[in-house]
């Protein structure tokens, strides 16, 4: 076999590979574009994304997804809201403060908890936090906004951590050297200058950590209660878009207008993941530009 022909073969095999992820989301995007649209066209967009009721098996069928997009976004934000500042600490404190063979301890640990299968984070907050928050604030149940946010904060905490650590440890040591020179304390290095450099790197691994919080399903399912409501306190039960579409699906009649609904709160979901996902690109290739500038 000729040299040209094994670079042509080469060429062709990596080319492949690297349009099959193309492939793959334009079938997806086909798949929930054909089989979601028609609820649009029988409950309207605006009364499917804004309606407040979902009772899909009456014999008026409602689907209004909003308690269900509220409880996923409500989710996201107390996980976001428990794992961010922790993740952010613990990879400041990896990076920067502990010594090396901590570091090469904690970082597989951490990495290995980002690995533990959804249901095992689900069967922790059923059976051992839902228990503790139903005893701390004596509610009729445990399973709650708070118990989900608990939870899937637990589950985000290794993605942040993870992400934000590398982001740290990629910064030169020019640039910490350089202050420490100039009289800087280890802590106002720290805060003044790896933080500020690594800002585009913490922020993609919170927004991906986002999209990890609002996309999770057995653990949320097993946790946030079920209850298609818009609930007005974090200690009340909520159900998110992605344990709707789980639970629901296998009961469903394939062709059905709750069939075609499901799908229509799957095109939401990805619609929604795709918006931050664009939002991390975007931050991110901001705060480089701007760090880029300022050196």
């Amino acid at each position: 076999m000729s040299r040209r022909t094994r670079e042509f073969i080469v060429k062709s095999i990596l080319l492949i590979a690297a349009t099959s992820s193309l492939v793959f989301l334009g079938g997806i995007v086909l798949v929930l574009t054909t089989q979601g649209i028609p609820v649009f066209k029988t409950v309207g967009i605006v009364q499917f994304i804004f309606g407040t009721s979902w009772y899909p098996t009456h014999e008026q069928a409602e689907f209004g997804i909003l308690p269900m997009i509220y409880g996923s976004l409500i989710i996201t934000i107390g996980a976001l809201a428990f794992a961010t500042p922790l993740g952010i600490m613990s990879a400041l404190y990896i990076s920067e403060v502990a010594p090396f063979w901590f570091k090469e301890t904690m970082k597989p640990v951490v990495e290995l908890l980002a690995g533990i299968p959804s249901v095992v984070y689900g069967l922790f907050g059923a059976l051992f936090i839902a228990p503790i928050v139903q005893d701390l604030f004596n509610i009729p149940t445990g399973l709650t906004a708070f118990s989900a946010a608990v939870v899937l904060g637990i589950m985000v905490l290794p993605t942040v951590t993870s992400i934000t650590e590398d982001a740290l440890s990629s910064i030169p040591k020019e640039y910490k050297e350089a202050a420490l020179a100039v009289g800087a304390t280890k802590w106002e290095t720290m805060t003044r200058i790896t933080l500020p450099a690594a800002a585009s790197g913490i922020s993609t691994a919170v927004i991906l950590g986002i999209g990890r919080a609002i996309g999770e399903t057995m653990a949320v399912l097993m946790v946030a209660g079920g209850s298609p409501r818009i609930a007005l306190s974090l200690l009340q039960p909520v159900r998110a878009m992605t344990s709707t579409i789980a639970a629901e699906m296998a009961e469903t009649v394939i062709g059905s207008n709750h069939y075609h609904a499901l799908f229509g709160i799957a095109i939401a979901l990805f619609i929604m993941t795709l918006v931050f996902n664009l939002i991390a690109e975007r931050i991110s290739h901001r705060f480089h530009k701007r760090f880029t500038a300022t050196r």
